[in-house]
């Protein structure tokens, strides 16, 4: 299986996580779960489901697609 398009243009090493949780869940002072690194500019948020789809949020301000697991002892990748 070949990666996406995108993975060329990633920086390597992995960028450095800017936070340890997600920022918008902390604003609204609740507990994410199932977090995801995005691997160009370090952004830490929460998956996509169930709403409120942060992730979408912060690749449609931005258009960074790719992101990984940022779970301990996952690593999947995500585009």
């Amino acid at each position: 299986m070949s990666e996406c398009a995108h993975a060329a243009d990633l920086p390597r090493p992995e960028p450095v996580p800017l936070g340890t949780t997600c920022p918008e869940y902390l604003e609204a002072g609740t507990d994410p779960v199932r977090l995801r690194l995005r691997l160009t500019c370090g952004h830490v948020g929460r998956r996509d489901s169930p709403p409120p789809r942060h992730a979408t949020g912060h690749f449609r301000s931005t258009g960074r697609p790719v992101m990984r697991s940022f779970e301990p002892g996952e690593s999947r990748r995500r585009c």
